[in-house]
């Protein structure tokens, strides 16, 4: 099937194809009447005509479309909601976004970013050199790797420091941290952890705490044998395996073990204790990284960030 184009929509219409990019793209300026705007948007609508992002980036210089590169790591409900919240802001402000998921290995960046010309690019990870100065020399308004610093948009190191107030607050001095076994989280997990060793006098007991209940058993003992009362988990996953260890261990949470999350998954709320954890308002990150997005795509300064009511702790019975 061949792409419905505005010639079509002219011709339904009976009016020029000028007519037809007025009405469509509501050029000021022109004086076209109700009736014959009526009859262009009842054409378009009916041959079910979609304008092409591409002549109209050509044609005015920019593109609408907001890329975001996704690294080849697991989608836990924090990204997928941010992701979700930020489709929306972006939305509501004319922007289409687009996300990708995959590593750099299955198809180069360029390839990506030069296929649908975006104005912004959003990826997780850093970008080289090269990449940078390519996407900056072709127009593209924004580029940035949400979690780098010291720029980062998307900030960790407030949940790890989050978690350790709190236990600290509880009366825990000895603290652990249950690290993920998936490399791939490293990104997320590396600044936590600084954050909670940010807010400790001591060490922290750091182990890689798998998502099975006998190996986090081991680990929970060897907490327990080490003098250590509470543990700051990577997330909620890891900290529901934490406490599944706890059972086993033949202990109990809080009283042997407290222990904090990250995320506020549904779960957390069902396991037993209820798991006590941070949670970042992800509508308003989302509605920060559009507001940046959309000043970069304008020439104009960003927002400031948001401030630290961003992340807080969710009380439950877990510590």
């Amino acid at each position: 099937m061949q792409r419905v184009t505005s010639a079509d929509v002219a011709r339904r219409a009976g009016v020029s194809r000028a007519t037809v990019s007025y009405v469509l793209n509501d050029t000021p300026g022109q004086s076209i009447s109700p009736g014959t705007r009526s009859r262009v948007l009842a054409a378009a609508a009916g041959l079910g005509y979609a304008p092409s992002a591409a002549a109209r980036a050509l044609r005015t210089g920019r593109s609408d479309v907001v890329l975001c590169l996704l690294p080849d790591w697991p989608i836990g409900d924090a990204v997928g909601e941010l992701l979700g919240n930020l489709s929306t802001e972006l939305a509501r402000a004319g922007r289409t976004f687009v996300v990708h998921p995959g590593s750099p290995a299955d198809r180069p960046v360029a390839e990506l970013w030069k296929a649908i010309t975006p104005a912004a690019v959003l990826a997780f990870a850093g970008f080289s050199g090269d990449e940078l100065d390519a996407m900056r020399a072709a127009g593209v308004a924004l580029v940035v790797a949400l979690l780098d610093p010291p720029g980062e948009l998307i900030p960790q190191q407030p949940a790890g420091r989050r978690q350790a107030e709190h236990l600290t607050r509880a009366g825990h001095r000895r603290l652990g941290y249950a690290y993920p076994d998936d490399d791939r989280l490293r990104i997320f997990a590396e600044p936590r952890l600084a954050g909670v060793r940010a807010h400790t006098a001591t060490e922290p007991h750091v182990q890689t705490v798998p998502l099975d209940p006998a190996a986090a058993a081991e680990a929970v003992r060897r907490w327990h044998a080490a003098g250590i009362t509470g543990v700051c988990a990577y997330n909620d996953q890891v900290a529901l395996a934490v406490l599944a260890g706890v059972r086993r261990a033949g202990l109990s949470a809080p009283g042997d073990l407290a222990v904090i999350g990250v995320d506020d998954i549904p779960a957390a709320r069902l396991a037993v204790p209820a798991l006590t954890t941070v949670t970042t308002d992800q509508r308003r990150l989302a509605a920060h990284l559009a507001a940046t997005v959309l000043a970069a795509a304008g020439g104009r300064p960003g927002p400031p960030p948001p401030g630290d009511d961003l992340v807080r702790v969710i009380v439950r019975d877990s510590v």
